[in-house]
């Protein structure tokens, strides 16, 4: 069975209650729950990991190099300044999906740039928490492509 983590960078913790307006109501567990659902239904095994520490994270790309067959990853603003996410997801042979709720590029200027996107397999941005479930398919899509 594959294997998928869901990565999810700062003040994700606060989906529900930061900016409605702009991430919606639904809360990161609730996300969670969803994306648990659709991977169960495509059998796919999922961990998940939120954490507001850029070395977290990249602890955990690290880690995923061992342990994941893919990483669906919401960066939140390290998308735009971390170089070093950049260089983590570089070091690793997991393919990355980048993720954003909102669409970033109708956002502020500051928001256009992703230092994630050159080293990810695609960006999906715009389609709120379905977002998390087109970028688990996309890896699905991946895994088959590359088995072939």
């Amino acid at each position: 069975m594959p294997r998928a983590l869901i990565l999810n960078g700062p003040n994700l913790n606060r989906l529900g209650q930061r900016e409605p307006g702009v991430y919606g109501r639904v809360t990161l567990a609730e996300i969670e729950a969803l994306v648990r659902d659709h991977a169960a239904r495509h059998d796919v095994d999922i961990e998940t990991l939120q954490s507001n520490h850029e070395g977290a994270l990249i602890d955990a790309i690290h880690r995923a190099a061992d342990t994941a067959d893919g990483i669906v990853l919401n960066a939140g603003a390290y998308t735009h300044t971390s170089v070093a996410l950049h260089d983590a997801i570089a070091s690793v042979a997991v393919p990355v999906v980048e993720v954003h709720l909102s669409n970033i590029h109708a956002r502020e200027a500051f928001r256009h740039r992703s230092f994630i996107a050159p080293v990810a397999l695609g960006q999906i941005a715009g389609f709120g928490p379905q977002g998390y479930l087109l970028a688990l398919d996309a890896l699905r899509a991946h895994w088959a492509a590359s088995a072939t």
